[in-house]
């Protein structure tokens, strides 16, 4: 695309790089300097994800102690049972009995009951029948969890619990051992292990904390490569446009370089802050949840694991199908601004012939499709977010009626279903992090090639081993040009063809010809912007080949056709990169190329801030620039179409600058008004690239020849 066409635009989410793998590779290795510091950035998101992995195993401990605190220590109770049952076997009963000094009376009784009840069938309600001197006999002390548990006491025990059955309420349960004696109650009723909390939480605070702590750093550390990464890029980019030829310009549009330097840098950085580490983070999340499913209960994991599944299948559905409706709409939208920016800047043209029917239609047309495509793509990717809730749900809802079922069969704790509803959203949640990181790194991967293929161009051939150099104050003005052929890389034919001049000291020569025929290229030669091709160019005897582009630029002043004028005051403007100049003499200089009346109508004068936004004619923009080039003491002027913004008074005054600036110097002037070159020392006429006339004018219209013709056919109708 040609130098001065449209704006570029920067890698966007639907680009891909050509080589993916290698632009990636590439990007990495320009990282090198800032490795280190990307490790550790790294290491610490896994580190992050590892503790929010292992957080949830911690939580089900929790809620296993807690919830072990708040019912009946059923474990003990069965405990207290067996024990209490088992002192009233037949051998043991006899053995006691042998043993005890029991009144006669209360033997009897016993006896009496025991042959009523049917062998290895007695019940609480036979124990509770017995006289209590045998009960006595019969219960030793029992110790449980340290406690010391009395004959007495387990009666009592006995005596409560005989009515508790398996229609027997909980609440009635625990009102039933409030009423049981202190040693039992010390032994079976809710206790919480407030020290083993603590743990717990603690620990599970820990790993939370460690977690935010890494995934803090890692994100001031990604932050803080990614910004000096991208200012690294856009200095090499500054650096590397000094050092590109002019024709890499001539073939590439500005505004694309412009986006190299803006969107493709901030798509690298942005990329580099947020997606690397999340990739490596979610990543680690994703996998890491599913061995701990599997290792905590493989069930579970299955479960969790399928249910997600699905919700994802449908997910990723939706996701083709909407694709294509974004695709459509950045193409319809660019189509639809297009033509808004093509009737806009024409609308002179269009109210003039009636246009704006057709134009209104066409803008219909195209509206209608943008509306249509953002419609069904805005739709679709609404509905991703109700389906990641339908995810969530849907596992949370499948763990917990599985993990109910197993827990009711003993095979799980009611704290395992707890961690894995914590782990169907740290499985759910990476893939689509994931997904999204993927996309964000096929961008960056299309914007880097962009980048790398700008600072991989071609430079400048490197000048800092040449050693001559002149110095501007003692230049004595010769420029000699010496069968000078060129030709650009896409033309199939040399632009210019042995051409050879001559340039005394003083002298105003002139260059003129048709549009084509090399006279910009010409100067744009002699000012080292091209390499010649063959021939050779010379000041004072030294040819350019050995002299350093820097020095060859310092040597010109160079007023141009197109005008250019940065964000700035009057003075800074005029003034540009040029030391002690005074006040007095920038408004001399004001004065002599007509801008004095222009600077006093503004407010502020000289200290007046100029933009592309101020109301400055074409006209004085080129006058600001003219007076830019008089500030600069240099032995030779170029002066390129400098007058063709300009109206015919002005003109006049301008030219009467121009030869005021021209003293002294050797200057060189493009012109297609050749009413403005009349005085000229020396007029060469150019054609296809060569000389095929040259003199003064006097003496071409003499010739009647080519100049002449050019010349005159200025006043014809």
């Amino acid at each position: 695309m040609p130098r001065g066409g449209p704006m570029g635009r920067g890698a966007n989410p639907q680009d891909k790089a050509k080589d993916f793998k290698g632009a990636m590779k590439r990007l990495f290795s320009e990282l090198k300097p800032f490795r280190i510091l990307v490790y550790i950035a790294l290491i610490l998101a896994v580190l992050g994800s590892i503790m929010s992995i292992i957080a949830p195993n911690q939580l089900s401990n929790l809620t296993d102690e807690i919830s072990e605190g708040l019912v009946v220590n059923t474990d003990n109770l069965q405990t207290l049972t067996q024990k209490i049952t088992a002192s009233f076997t037949e051998e043991n009963i006899q053995a006691k009995l042998a043993a005890a000094d029991i009144p006669e009376e209360d033997r009897t009784t016993f006896l009496n009951l025991m042959n009523e009840m049917e062998a290895g069938n007695l019940t609480e309600n036979a124990i509770l029948s017995m006289p209590e001197s045998i009960q006595r006999a019969i219960l030793d002390e029992i110790e449980i969890d340290g406690s010391q548990i009395s004959p007495e006491d387990q009666i009592k025990f006995i005596q409560l619990m005989s009515n508790v059955t398996e229609e027997t309420g909980e609440t009635e349960l625990y009102l039933k051992i409030d009423e049981m004696p202190e040693s039992i109650q010390e032994v079976i009723k809710p206790f919480m292990d407030m020290d083993a909390i603590k743990k717990i939480a603690a620990l599970l605070a820990s790993l939370y904390i460690a977690s935010a702590l890494f995934t803090f750093i890692q994100s001031i550390l990604m932050t803080d490569v990614a910004n000096k990464f991208a200012k690294s890029l856009r200095s090499r980019i500054s650096i590397k446009i000094n050092k590109l030829p002019l024709k890499y310009f001539d073939k590439n549009a500005i505004g694309d370089i412009l986006s190299r330097v803006t969107n493709d840098v901030d798509t690298i950085a942005q990329s580099m802050n947020q997606s690397l580490a999340t990739l490596v983070s979610s990543t680690t999340l994703f996998l890491g949840t599913i061995i701990m499913m599997f290792y905590t209960n493989w069930i579970m994991a299955i479960t969790a694991i399928l249910a997600s599944l699905i919700g994802f299948i449908f997910m990723f559905i939706i996701l083709g199908k909407s694709q294509k409706y974004f695709v459509s709409r950045q193409v319809e939208l660019g189509n639809l601004n297009g033509h808004i920016e093509e009737i806009y800047s024409g609308l002179n043209v269009v109210k003039v012939y009636n246009g704006k029917k057709a134009s209104d239609e066409k803008f219909d047309k195209f509206n209608k499709k943008v509306a249509d495509a953002d419609r069904k793509s805005q739709f679709l990717s609404g509905l991703m977010q109700p389906i990641m809730n339908f995810i969530g749900n849907f596992g949370y809802v499948a763990v917990c009626i599985v993990g109910a079922l197993l827990t009711m069969n003993d095979i799980i704790s009611f704290g395992v279903i707890v961690a894995f509803i914590t782990y169907v959203r740290l499985f759910t949640s990476p893939l689509s992090q994931i997904a999204q990181a993927m996309t964000s790194l096929q961008s960056t991967g299309a914007a880097s090639e962009r980048v790398f293929e700008f600072l991989d161009e071609a430079e400048m051939k490197d000048e800092s081993s040449f050693t001559k150099k002149l110095d501007k104050e003692i230049v004595k003005g010769n420029i000699e040009f010496e069968n000078v052929v060129f030709q650009y890389d896409d033309n199939p034919k040399p632009t210019i063809k042995n051409f050879s001049a001559k340039a005394k000291p003083g002298q105003k020569i002139a260059i003129v010809g048709p549009t084509g025929a090399g006279k910009t290229t010409l100067v744009n030669l002699l000012m080292k912007f091209y390499d010649i091709n063959s021939g050779d160019i010379k000041i004072d005897g030294i040819s350019t080949k050995e002299l350093t582009r820097e020095n060859v630029h310092d040597l010109f002043i160079m007023v141009l056709q197109d005008t250019w004028l940065f964000d700035g005051t009057i003075r800074e403007n005029i003034v540009y990169n040029n030391e002690n100049i005074t006040d007095d003499e920038v408004r001399e200089i004001c004065k002599t190329v007509g801008l004095d009346h222009f600077i006093k109508t503004l407010p502020k004068g000289l200290d007046t801030p100029l933009s592309d936004n101020d109301a400055v004619s074409a006209g004085q923009k080129q006058l600001l620039t003219i007076a830019r080039g008089m500030t600069k003491k240099t032995p030779f002027l170029i002066l390129d179409e400098a007058t063709s913004n300009v109206d015919t008074r002005t003109e006049e005054l301008v030219q009467q600058a121009m030869d005021k600036l021209t003293e002294g110097k050797t200057s060189f002037i493009i012109a297609h008004r050749l009413s403005t070159i009349k005085n000229a020392d020396l007029i060469l006429v150019v054609n296809d690239g060569n000389i095929i006339e040259q003199g003064n004018h006097e003496e071409l219209m003499a010739k009647q020849g080519f100049y002449a013709d050019l010349y005159n056919s200025q006043f014809e109708l």
